[in-house]
């Protein structure tokens, strides 16, 4: 037997119907899902190619050598050789100065040397560093690049040269980030799945 609720007090209101709530719980799981992937997804951003996590570099290695990309990295790359920090400086240029000494402004006491990567390409030049650290006994490189770019080129090279590799890192302006982030996401996922080799 039912009553009718006292004058003044409040009547129950129905609750959603029971087949909503389901939906609506899995509504918010998703919408939870989403976020802590986002976040995930910034941090290694962040991680891999804002911030990464770089060696200090050695007092001396057997060569300096400037990967090629966006940005001038010219000036880094002869700061080092001006420091004594290897005997060598390497940039990967124009086919036109390949075999060359005159791709960058000579440095007293360091030989430079100019090369072309066939393909052009980050994984083209990992081949010729590759060829290059066999031809004159190379056991450690400095590579010049963007922090973007630092792991990406950092594997690749470690697949064709076997020795130490240390990364220094130039200045990438801020309008730059939003085309280099996607680059380097979809060109390191090609490089770690489709093509491991050297």
């Amino acid at each position: 037997m039912t009553t009718a609720p006292a004058e003044g007090e409040p009547e129950d209101l129905p609750g959603p119907p029971a087949d909503k709530r389901p939906r609506r719980r899995k509504r918010h799981r998703l919408r939870i899902a989403l976020a802590v992937i986002g976040v995930l997804f910034a941090a290694v951003t962040a991680r891999v190619f804002i911030w990464p996590d770089l060696a200090p570099l050695p007092e001396r290695a057997d060569a300096i050598i400037e990967i090629g990309g966006p940005t001038i990295r010219d000036e880094a790359a002869l700061e080092l050789a001006r420091d004594h920090r290897a005997p060598v400086l390497v940039q990967s240029t124009v086919q036109e100065e390949a075999g060359t000494h005159s791709c960058l402004p000579p440095v007293p006491d360091v030989t430079i040397l100019c090369f072309h990567a066939d393909p052009e390409t980050t994984q083209g030049e990992a081949r010729a560093i590759g060829e290059m650290a066999a031809r004159y006994h190379w056991d450690s490189i400095i590579l010049v690049t963007t922090p973007d770019h630092a792991w990406r080129a950092s594997w690749r090279v470690s697949r064709c040269f076997p020795g130490e590799i240390f990364v220094s890192t130039t200045h990438l302006p801020f309008w730059s980030w939003f085309r280099q982030i996607p680059y380097q996401w979809a060109s390191s996922a090609k490089a770690v799945t489709l093509e491991r080799g050297c």
